[in-house]
């Protein structure tokens, strides 16, 4: 029998520039879906004004204060946050750069979701983005004002990304991978959900990346989380927390598939207030467990799309973090928390545990893609076997009768398009088949003529599962258009702004006033009510953590004791008890002069309670019974107790050097590629 001859180049791989344009033209797909999503979430911010919900503060011009870089008597929990917030919107108005900042974590969290699973197509892209982004966890955390902690959560995929690269040897992934890790670090949180994947990526045995990088990254991990960790540990009373803690933020059932399925759904935040109202509904409760269901479907695929130290990197993670969330239900994990938060410095970052999930959103928006993905490669195969056998080959006139082709091969091809698992082999199809199948049709019991197998000689062989077929391709596009549009269904309140609940606001005149004619030479600011939230009727009523620390040029005592439900958590500031204390007495004035407060300012339009007498003992400054300000007078002392300079400065000198090096190598790199690609392209 003689061998299949083929005509020159038929086998030839598929042209370049052609895979090029597909990738170019996915990539611009995704950052379209990204778009909408972001676009659909945070449409109302479009409008003037700031945003303010609960933790959530935005100010038209925050000052820079030895505060923002951790010397006060307070915990340094905004911190370098504060103190970079005040650089930038000296060069951005405040409500221009949070609203660049929400939009950027919301697409960067989408796009880079999108991105993270290197070997799929672009519908299984648009599955991974939608579930990252849109999911209970950032409706809860975006409501309740961490966006800080979605800062980290908005750069862990890219990290993983990044991680990759260093690991295969690519040394250049690993500047923007600290400057991702630098930016997470601007809040401990942040810093500790980046810092712990990076690092770990690059510690994991095996890769390709030589120790020098490994030793780089880990100080440079390490040194990034120093602006919030010296003044910690340097600061005269202990950072440890108390232990009722625990029990106020641990977290909480909000749907009735109790506490565990409350997680396992991303949700479980302890304040009731930041709960999605569709958590309740059992059709998006529904929809939320099919998409739960996905993730655990498409476990299995990940092994295929993530390198094994990646996988195992974010599954270690995921499993320690949910651990966190939920320990304080398991029997003596409450005690072994408290235990923590008391006695270690530094503990109370884990009494919320719920933010640790952000590594398990993570896994599941990856799962929950590759198990899409797997479902629509399923039902085109089931799909395309009522497609009708097509034929390869000419008429038997020309080249004997065609060869019937399995319906498969439709199928892999859909598959391949759902980026769901590989195709079975292509099959060449040998001429001399057309020319026996040439035989068959005529009806004769032997060989065709020899001029039939002489004709069919020169038709090149043809592959078996090359272009999808419409019935397969069809369904697996359907199926990643609706697995990508289940998050959103599933969680319609994110929807404009949260259902609302994100809206900006516009500060009185008179706040503006007020700030003008603080001196801050004469001490630091104390606020009433004496209390760390507020409800504004020019903020919509809303729960919001008091503006004034961050609207006024001075320092202001902010009192940390939080009211949590029924219960009040004792803050961890000494000055911030005190001056609880002094108002309490008959002296006040002499008493707040001698803690180091020379103002006083009164918010008249939010619930909460003046202590008698102590306005009448002070002197009146701007009385326009809105944001009132009063004078204590005498002599103002000066409060010590805060950590050391020197250490401090050289920790936030450390970081910023860190964050430029890498910046600049960043740019860098970039402007090579550029120089490379402009001579490619002139050559």
């Amino acid at each position: 029998m003689t061998a299949p001859q083929t005509l020159p180049g038929a086998d030839a791989p598929p042209d370049s520039g052609a895979r090029h344009r597909r990738a170019h033209r996915g990539d611009w797909i995704l950052l379209t879906w990204c778009a909408l999503l972001t676009a659909a979430m945070l449409g109302p911010l479009a409008a003037p004004g700031h945003v303010l919900s609960y933790d959530m503060v935005a100010v038209p011009d925050q000052a820079l204060l030895p505060s923002s870089v951790g010397l006060s008597s307070a915990m340094p929990r905004a911190v370098p946050l504060d103190a970079a917030v005040a650089i930038l919107d000296s060069v951005l108005t405040g409500q221009v750069l949070q609203k660049l900042a929400l939009a950027g974590i919301v697409l960067g969290a989408a796009l880079g979701a999108g991105l993270a699973l290197p070997t799929v197509r672009t519908g299984t892209r648009l599955v991974a983005a939608s579930a990252y982004a849109w999911n209970a966890y950032v409706f809860e955390r975006l409501v309740i004002g961490h966006w800080p902690t979605l800062i980290a959560y908005a750069a862990l995929p890219w990290l993983l990304i990044l991680g990759r690269r260093v690991r295969r040897g690519r040394t250049s992934a690993l500047a923007p991978a600290v400057l991702l890790v630098g930016v997470s670090a601007l809040t401990p949180t942040g810093g500790l959900l980046a810092g712990a994947l990076f690092g770990l990526l690059v510690l994991v045995p095996g890769g390709r990346h030589p120790r020098r990088v490994r030793v780089v990254s880990t100080v440079a991990v390490l040194a990034l989380q120093a602006p919030w960790i010296v003044p910690s540990v340097l600061r005269p009373d202990p950072a440890v927390s108390d232990p009722a803690g625990v029990a106020a933020f641990a977290a909480a059932s909000d749907s009735p598939l109790g506490l565990l399925g409350s997680l396992l759904t991303l949700g479980g935040i302890w304040n009731e207030g930041a709960v999605p109202d569709s958590r309740a509904l059992p059709s998006a409760l529904a929809l939320t467990v099919v998409l739960l269901a996905l993730a655990v479907f498409g476990a299995t695929e990940l092994r295929r799309h993530l390198g094994r130290a990646e996988l195992a990197t974010l599954g270690a993670l995921a499993a320690a973090g949910f651990a966190v969330a939920v320990s304080s239900a398991l029997p003596g994990g409450d005690a072994v928390l408290e235990w923590l938060v008391a006695e270690v410095p530094g503990g109370g970052l884990i009494r919320d545990g719920q933010k640790f999930l952000a590594w398990y959103a993570l896994l599941v928006a990856l799962a929950a893609a590759a198990g899409a993905a797997r479902v629509a490669g399923i039902v085109a195969r089931r799909a395309s076997v009522s497609v009708p056998a097509r034929k390869v080959g000419g008429p038997p006139g020309r080249a004997g009768s065609g060869v019937a082709v399995a319906p498969n091969a439709a199928a892999d091809a859909a598959q391949i398009a759902a980026g769901a698992g590989r195709p079975t082999p292509a099959v060449a199809v040998a001429p001399n088949a057309a020319a026996d199948a040439a035989r068959v049709a005529a009806g004769a019991g032997r060989p065709a003529p020899a001029a039939a197998r002489r004709a069919s000689v020169s038709v090149p062989a043809r592959k078996v599962g090359g272009p999808p077929g419409r019935a397969g391709s069809g369904v697996a596009v359907a199926v990643a258009l609706t697995a990508a549009l289940l998050p959103v269904a599933a969680l319609p309140d994110l929807v404009w702004g949260a259902a609302g609940r994100l809206e900006p606001s516009h500060y009185p005149a008179a706040w503006a006033d007020v700030r003008a004619a603080v001196d801050a030479g004469h001490g630091d600011v104390v606020v009433l009510p004496y209390q760390p939230f507020r409800r504004f009727p020019w903020a919509g009523d809303r729960t919001v953590l008091d503006p004034a620390p961050r609207y006024l040029d001075a320092e202001v005592v902010v009192p940390d004791a939080l009211p949590v439900g029924d219960t009040v958590v004792p803050g961890e500031d000494r000055r911030a008890a005190a001056v609880a204390d002094a108002l309490e007495n008959d002296d006040a004035a002499t008493r707040l002069a001698a803690l180091g407060v020379g103002w006083v300012v009164v918010e008249r339009d939010t619930p909460g309670t003046v202590p008698d007498g102590l306005l009448e003992s002070l002197e009146s400054v701007d009385i326009n019974g809105t944001f009132d300000l009063y004078r204590v007078p005498g002599d103002i002392g000066t409060w010590t107790r805060i950590p050391p300079a020197p250490p401090v400065i050289v920790a936030d000198i450390v970081f910023s050097v860190i964050l430029a090096v890498a910046s600049a190598d960043v740019a860098r790199n970039a402007f090579s590629r550029r120089r490379r690609s402009l001579r490619s392209q002139e050559s």
